[in-house]
């Protein structure tokens, strides 16, 4: 049999010999996926874009041809996946991309054969690679006394190749150093995208054409930001589908590789208790929050092209709002729960300029230290006026959600950093003890926030009896703080998105419609506010924000969940 001819049911396991009743969940994997008594996590489920969907982590558990030898490997010398990082130099290879991808096989995530690729400009040694990237791999999970001797077998297996992004000839030296990597295996590749995206077509273009994969998938993950609106991004999309189908291309955000984020659906479709009040019957309404206790630093130039909406706004927050509304999908494959995501983006308004607030971080001096305003940063343009906070209201025109406010607000350079979810639920109707309760919102509205960043955490505020003889109610959290329930460190986001990639697993990556119906959203105010050069209203480094972020939330008799608490 081919080996591009074979594929597999979903919900298939792939044992090396019978199945093995210690296989069990484990950490790392997701609901896709179990741990074997190996260690190494196997995908449970997959087919993939017409090519054999073979678990990037259990090629030596998978039959190409039909025999398989004693040690459960197949006889052909099974499968190999070689990982590409183009814009290896760049910071986000160096500090996220090659870390996770060492904790993937520090925790044995990884296939038996598996090659690392760096690409870039830079005049680079295989060994000055390994050099660069020691120095931020880290045994961070756990203190294994083989560390060190796991480090030194990952960077034995990471090479260079230095050439231009818009170089076929570059490409066709790495296609060459990939085939003697892969010899007598079937090639399998992945290409991180860790570049500017004003290049993301030269390098697809050149890559796809000289170094694809001649018999197993080639993919590629390309890095936000996705366009600036909805016409340069539909061009970047069509560009990129010149060279690519829809399925070889793995849009990133990696906010939705976040624990908390994972955990969202769990949550609500797997508790009864939660469920039933998902909708505008209970919920008052919810609010998006993402803040960052420190400024642009130095990255000021690129930052200034795109503002706080497009960076954050437009694909983080909007994304976990997607999922947080969605309907019920059929079943937990990727399409199925896209396709919810897409239902719930279609059904949201046009953001209007009335429901946008934008600010923007001034110097400040505090406890005798004093901060830079963003205009201070040397990288950005003098009398720049991109927004480095913005609030928005939006809204879902649907039966579930018809009239609720969703609040988003995501800054730089405030009080402190935090990323969460914050669900405010209705007043008790008729409550008897609203004359203990009075004019105190707090315990007038249970709330149910879900702490993204830091200290991953889901709490639910209630009231209760202050233990006594009187009767006085108290404010109270149910507290699932993650560090003293699951005591192993959590993976990070990077992590769990590339092994999903190798695996070919898709629902936690951003689908083309998808992105059209987030960038059609945002599109018209982001072009009225530059078309009317608004000015964003100042506000002090280290404070909450601009004056103006509150009355927006007063417009729907809502009080930013982040104010009365900083738990």
């Amino acid at each position: 049999m081919a080996a591009t001819g074979l594929r597999f049911r979903p919900g298939t396991v792939f044992p090396s010999h019978a199945a093995n009743p210690s296989t069990q969940p484990y950490h790392h994997c997701s609901p896709q996926r179990m741990h074997a008594a190996k260690g190494r996590c196997r995908l449970k489920a997959q087919s993939s874009n017409g090519r054999p969907q073979i678990s990037a982590s259990s090629f030596r558990d998978v039959v190409i041809d039909g025999r398989q030898s004693e040690d459960g490997a197949p006889e052909q010398g099974g499968a190999t996946v070689s990982i590409t990082v183009v814009g290896a130099s760049g910071d986000l290879a160096k500090k996220k991309i090659f870390p996770a991808l060492f904790a993937l096989f520090y925790e044995d995530c990884l296939p038996e054969h598996f090659t690392v690729f760096g690409y870039a400009r830079s005049k680079m040694s295989d060994e000055e690679l390994r050099n660069m990237i020691s120095l931020t791999l880290t045994c961070r999970i756990d203190q294994r006394e083989n560390c060190s001797d796991k480090m030194e077998q990952f960077l034995k297996r990471c090479f260079y190749q230095s050439g231009q992004y818009n170089s076929e000839e570059g490409f066709s030296e790495l296609d060459r150093k990939l085939r003697e990597k892969e010899a007598g295996k079937l090639p399998n590749r992945l290409f991180y995208l860790s570049i500017p995206p004003n290049i993301f077509v030269d390098v697809v273009r050149s890559a796809s054409r000289t170094a694809s994969s001649s018999s197993g998938w080639t993919r590629f993950i390309v890095e936000k930001p996705f366009g600036r609106d909805s016409e340069s991004s539909g061009e970047l999309t069509r560009s990129l589908k010149k060279y690519l189908d829809e399925e070889q291309i793995f849009r990133i955000d990696h906010y939705l590789g976040k624990e908390l984020v994972e955990n969202l659906s769990v949550l609500r479709f797997s508790n009864l208790v939660f469920e039933p009040l998902w909708s505008r019957n209970y919920i008052r309404n919810v609010q998006l929050i993402f803040s960052e206790d420190f400024g642009t630093e130095g990255r000021g130039g690129y930052f200034d092209n795109y503002g706080i909406i497009r960076d954050i706004m437009q694909n983080h927050l909007l994304q976990i709002l997607a999922l947080f509304a969605m309907e019920t999908p059929v079943s937990l494959a990727a399409e199925d729960i896209r396709n919810e995501k897409v239902k719930v983006l279609r059904s949201m308004r046009k953001l209007r300029l009335d429901d946008v607030v934008v600010g923007q971080y001034k110097g400040h001096s505090k406890g005798g230290k004093s901060y830079p305003a963003y205009v201070d940063d040397p990288t950005v343009p003098s009398g720049s006026i991109t927004p480095t906070f913005a609030a928005a209201a939006v809204f879902i025109d649907n039966a579930r959600w018809d009239g609720v406010p969703f609040l988003m607000k995501a800054g730089k350079a405030l009080h402190t950093r935090r990323a969460e979810i914050r669900v405010q639920f209705r007043r008790v109707p008729g409550n008897l003890y609203r004359r203990n309760i009075g004019a105190d919102l707090d315990k007038a509205t249970n709330e149910l926030v879900l702490r993204v960043q830091p200290d991953e955490a889901i709490y639910l505020k209630i009231n209760n009896k202050v233990p006594g003889l009187g009767m006085r109610l108290d404010s109270s959290e149910l507290n699932l703080l993650y560090s003293e329930r699951y005591r192993r460190e959590i993976p990070d986001a990077y992590e769990r998105l590339l092994l999903d990639a190798m695996e070919g697993e898709r629902r936690l990556f951003i689908r083309s419609d998808e992105l059209d119906a987030a960038w059609a959203i945002f599109t018209p105010v982001l072009r009225e506010l530059e078309e009317r050069r608004v000015a964003p209203e100042l506000y002090p480094y280290g404070s909450r924000g601009p004056v103006g972020a509150h009355y927006l939330a007063a417009n729907y008799n809502v009080r930013w969940g982040d104010i009365s608490s900083d738990t």
